[in-house]
């Protein structure tokens, strides 16, 4: 078995784990054997993306589909190769 030390721990949370392993009857050792696999065996939750977060937001309103306007034609490439003056003029 391997063995670690916590150097820095906060003191609240020294105590909260003190008194969290006395409201169990362990050890403080024993307490954090028994948080650490809990905590480490949880699944992650899946890593969610913006799109997936506004997705589940507006979800609960139904789907709106939109009309997608029709093309125009482009625009004239717009030239700099003149010179200021010929613009003005």
């Amino acid at each position: 078995m391997a063995s670690i030390t916590v150097r820095s721990l906060d003191e609240d949370l020294k105590r909260r784990l003190r008194k969290r392993a006395a409201e169990n009857g362990r050890s403080v050792e024993q307490e954090v054997r028994e948080i650490l696999p809990a905590a480490l065996n949880q699944e992650a939750a899946p890593a969610r993306n913006l799109g997936s977060a506004i997705h589940k937001l507006f979800k609960p309103f139904g789907h709106t589909e939109l009309d997608i306007p029709p093309r125009e034609a482009m625009r004239e490439f717009q030239h700099f190769d003149e010179t200021l003056d010929d613009v003005r003029s």
